[in-house]
């Protein structure tokens, strides 16, 4: 996992300094390299939205929220998603989990 770690740090990096492009090819290596990494998962479909790329962010998305179904950061995003896909439905629901969660519930997946 130090690889997939220095790889996740490089990529914030690139985030950081607005180089989104070079921080989704990072963060698509640590996913490879660790399936089950959420960070990893979360960020890289946080980054796509910034490009527009709704439907693979939205993947990502629920990866994340499979691997972590009681972050609500991750159902937050997942919401704002769907919301620009147009996904009025999806966004709802993914923002109602988000709700459940702020209050100390628990989503069941």
């Amino acid at each position: 996992m130090e690889q997939r770690d220095a790889l996740f740090d490089d990529a914030n990096g690139h985030l950081a300094l607005g180089e989104i492009s070079e921080a989704v090819a990072i963060y698509r290596q640590c996913v490879a390299l660790d399936p089950e990494f959420f960070d990893g998962w979360h960020a890289l479909g946080m980054s796509l939205l910034k490009l527009g790329e709704t439907k693979e962010a939205i993947g990502c998305g629920l990866q994340a929220t499979t691997l972590k179904p009681n972050d609500l950061l991750a159902w937050t995003a997942l919401s704002q998603m769907y919301v620009r896909d147009g996904q009025i439905a999806e966004a709802e629901s993914a923002k109602g989990n988000a709700r459940i969660l702020s209050l100390g519930g628990k989503v069941m997946r």
